[in-house]
């Protein structure tokens, strides 16, 4: 288990992508705020700060764990940064400051590569993979619902600026970013668990996600702009429910604490809402297919409504181009799915098998054996 310049590149691009998302989301929110659309400005700003607080949450509660596990007392400075947002900046820090040194000054090709060596390596593994969790539970806390809001303002009001644009390619950059990086980060912070190598998985995973993602967040749009907003709100509130209730149902046991572990499911319980995770590691075959199913009937259904309702307060220019662009996005997102785990998954020989999180002994402690896995 080695840290590479590789994953050193990553870390920086990652952090690189973080910043230009926040710095975006600001300009957005600013911008409609100057234009006089203060209902958009302030859900673009309660949409950030509403993930950037969970965020803060989980890592000062990381923080805490790890110090405690160290036989350190948690310092103030610590909680200090948290409440003032900067819980993500001061862990990307650390990783940064410590990959650095792991993956340039230590060459893992030599005969010499010591236990402390080692131990410094897994330190920073670990450290990014809390990297990698924390960004993915901003992108779909705040990415998702960010992006769908643009596309909402831009659809509905047939018109867009160029900070409108840039906060949607930016968003699907993030959300396609996070999304990869937290599976490869998955796989390589637990030694038994194989890793996904190669170029073509990473990117079939990546467009796996990426379609059927956009294929739902534009069918989410078109319900917002066809059924009374408060309809589709509650829509969005059942099935953000169904998943809380799925992850209780589970048993997750990712927190150490009762009112983190509520946190964790409410927060699974509003992934769930956008994608498909595994939160405990068995075979989800069954699962995961009776979620696309219903997947794909919703957007079925969304798109009959689409073309028989009257579409007083829609421009027709988009009728077709939008169906053709939720249907294909669709088709593409469960084409790339069945290659993924017909071809790429690095479990696919074992698919009949539950996951070693609950098989066998754990090897060393580590809360990714009980997160989000897939």
């Amino acid at each position: 288990m080695k840290y590479t310049k590789q994953n050193f590149m990553m870390s920086v691009l990652g952090i690189i992508i973080y910043i230009t998302d926040l710095i975006v989301d600001i300009w957005v929110s600013v911008r409609f705020f100057h234009e006089g659309q203060y209902v958009f400005s302030v859900l673009a700003l309660s949409f950030m700060l509403f993930g950037t607080l969970v965020v803060q949450c989980f890592s000062y509660s990381w923080f805490k764990a790890d110090l405690k596990k160290a036989g350190q007392e948690s310092q103030h400075c610590f909680l200090l940064l948290h409440c003032l947002q900067g819980g993500i900046f001061t862990r990307y820090w650390f990783a940064l400051k410590r990959g650095y040194h792991a993956a340039f000054t230590y060459d893992s090709n030599t005969s010499n590569f010591m236990e402390e060596q080692i131990d410094l390596h897994k330190e920073v593994i670990d450290g990014v993979t809390d990297l990698s969790m924390l960004r993915l539970f901003e992108t779909y806390l705040e990415g998702c619902p960010q992006l769908i809001l643009q596309l909402y303002i831009l659809l509905g009001h047939g018109q867009g600026n160029f900070s409108q644009y840039a906060a949607i390619m930016v968003s699907c950059c993030a959300i396609s970013w996070s999304t990869v990086d937290y599976q490869v980060a998955l796989r390589k912070s637990l030694p038994d668990k194989k890793l996904l190598n190669g170029l073509c998985p990473k990117i079939t995973y990546l467009f796996y996600k990426f379609f059927t993602l956009l294929s739902w967040m534009l069918s989410v749009v078109v319900l917002l702009l066809f059924v009374n907003v408060k309809i589709a709100l509650f829509m969005l509130l059942f099935l953000w429910l169904l998943g809380v209730i799925w992850a209780f149902k589970q048993n997750t046991q990712f927190c150490t604490s009762v009112s983190m572990e509520f946190l964790y499911r409410i927060v699974v319980g509003f992934i769930l809402i956008f994608t498909f995770f595994n939160i405990k590691g068995q075979n989800t075959k069954c699962p995961m297919s009776c979620y696309y199913i219903v997947r794909v009937l919703g957007t079925l259904g969304i798109l009959i409504v689409f073309w028989v309702c009257p579409l007083t307060i829609f421009n027709s220019d988009y009728f077709m181009p939008i169906s053709i662009t939720i249907v294909l996005t669709l088709l593409l997102g469960i084409l790339f799915l069945i290659v993924y785990y017909g071809t790429f998954h690095p479990n696919r020989s074992e698919e009949t098998k539950c996951d070693e999180i609950d098989g066998k002994p754990v090897i060393r402690e580590c809360r990714m054996r009980y997160f989000l896995m897939e």
